[in-house]
């Protein structure tokens, strides 16, 4: 277990979910490893005839793609160890919804 996996545990352990957290925290400190690896690689292949023209590379798409599952990981663990919290203030969309659903229950007598 690396250094980071194990101040990610000591988070879990500290609000009580480590049993919950390991795996999770494998999983992130595998893409942290793998994020690490992937930015040693250029994610741009430049065509040497024409400098303007630009692709990404392989390494640039699955850099994306593991960004992405790397966040939603962190993401799930605040909400596990209590550090993310919901809005406290309700949305206008959904209080409008709320408000909504309220009257529909009223005028169908629920």
């Amino acid at each position: 277990m690396n250094e980071r996996a194990a101040k990610l545990l000591e988070i879990a352990r500290a609000a009580g979910e480590e049993e919950k957290a390991a795996e999770l925290v494998e999983d992130i400190a595998f893409l942290e490893q793998r994020l690490q690896e992937l930015r040693r690689l250029p994610f741009l292949r430049i065509d040497p005839n024409n400098p303007e023209r630009q692709k990404p590379t392989p390494a640039s798409r699955q850099y994306k793609e593991l960004l992405q599952q790397y966040n939603n990981s962190l993401k799930l663990f605040c909400k596990m160890c209590g550090d993310l919290k919901e809005d406290e203030a309700e949305s206008p969309l959904r209080a409008w919804l709320n408000g909504r659903n309220k009257r529909e229950r009223l005028e169908s007598g629920q």
